[in-house]
């Protein structure tokens, strides 16, 4: 995964007077902790972080935090949003070391849709999960996950199995291969079914249908 760059500066001054302060002067207070090291407080500029946290996936990106041309390598572990406004007020970040392992959550895409046999006969792609959580080393951190529909058909459910995860990452749920989606077939679809039985004079038996259902530190200065 390529990592951004933001550009930061240390503050010598905590608490919420100086908080305020620099969220006046259109920054945010924040402060890297973690891989034995003491906590740094610094600030980043408000518009170049709202950008990052709006994207999306800021919670799993990497980032370069350059202070005074000292890089630190950092994920967001955390942050906090006005109730009113909706900007952000701080933000946490994790010092990356060379064995931290993280827990993410990472999202799924579904990729060649028109090459699936049921989707095409007007099946509906029911996505069960959006994300997978995982347990990852913090240099091999994918973007996403991709499944392919290829060849998938009315009534195929789609697992865990079926993404290649990094090396050294694994899925937080171990005891099972839980599905991700599933194909599902249109109430029109299941209709003509029904009436076929009835037709034919087929007696079904009563079933109940199960529909599957489906982290960060913050610090007030």
């Amino acid at each position: 995964m390529a990592q951004a760059e933001l550009n930061a500066l240390a503050r010598d001054r905590v608490g919420k007077g100086a908080a305020r302060e620099l969220r006046r002067n259109k920054q945010i207070p924040a402060v890297i902790y973690g891989d034995k090291q003491s906590p740094l407080a610094i600030a980043i500029e408000y518009k170049e972080a709202m950008k990052r946290i709006h994207a999306g996936g800021f919670l799993s990106s990497l980032l370069t935090i350059d202070i005074d041309g000292k890089k630190h390598k950092v994920i967001p572990r955390d942050y906090q949003l006005n109730p009113v406004s909706d900007k952000a007020e701080h933000i946490d970040f994790l010092r990356i070391g060379k064995n931290t392992i993280l827990t993410l959550e990472i999202p799924v895409n579904f990729i060649n849709e028109e090459e699936s046999p049921g989707l095409k006969r007007g099946a509906v792609l029911n996505i069960v999960r959006h994300t997978v959580e995982i347990n990852c080393p913090a240099t091999a951190i994918p973007e996403n996950f991709e499944i392919d529909l290829t060849d998938t058909d009315v009534g195929d459910a789609l697992h865990m199995s079926m993404i290649k995860l990094p090396e050294g990452a694994s899925p937080t749920i171990t005891d099972r291969d839980f599905t991700i989606a599933t194909i599902a077939a249109p109430s029109a679809l299941r209709s003509e079914g029904s009436d076929d039985e009835d037709e034919d004079g087929v007696e079904g038996e009563e079933g109940a249908e199960g529909e599957a259902t489906t982290e960060g530190e913050a610090s007030e200065e």
